[in-house]
């Protein structure tokens, strides 16, 4: 298996011009990003769910969204920013993808010029996860120990 660093720098250059199809709210501040070619889900009840993305960027906490004059919107922001905000987001195509910082928080560049980065607050690792469905077994990405981890989704969280 590529190591992770590698494995991710090939994930974001795959991701150059792909659209953000979909993106929702989870518990919190939690964000989901859905990128690419959207597949339907339903929830354990049978209801229709949050459908996944090719790639899904998924945050727990601490993010915010940016163009090149200002902080749009931010996970600490007012209620009532965070839809125009996201909105900004929604069917924009990816320019840039990278993990950047000593402790690899993730800054997604689209081509209209609005960036969505995480940031970790609090103690511990940065509270972010990417996973990539495409071409078999999903990868996810995420922080362990300070450096990026490649992993298949069965780790417990941290």
């Amino acid at each position: 298996m590529m190591p992770a660093k590698q494995a991710f720098e090939a994930l974001a250059l795959s991701l150059v011009g792909q659209p953000i199809s979909y993106i929702w709210r989870g518990y919190g501040s939690a964000i989901f990003i859905e990128i690419g070619e959207l597949t339907p889900r339903l929830n354990r009840d049978g209801s229709v769910g949050h459908p996944e993305g090719e790639v899904s960027l998924g945050v727990e906490w601490s993010w915010r969204i940016e163009n090149t004059h200002a902080i749009v919107c931010g996970s600490w922001s007012d209620d009532d920013l965070w839809e125009p905000a996201l909105s900004c987001l929604r069917d924009a195509r990816v320019e840039r993808c990278e993990a950047l910082g000593y402790l690899p928080e993730v800054v997604l560049t689209t081509v209209e010029g609005f960036r969505f980065l995480t940031f970790s607050t609090t103690d511990g690792q940065p509270q972010w996860h990417i996973v990539d469905r495409r071409d078999g077994d999903a990868r996810w990405f995420s922080v362990r120990d300070g450096q990026l981890h490649l992993g298949d989704g069965t780790e417990p969280a941290f």
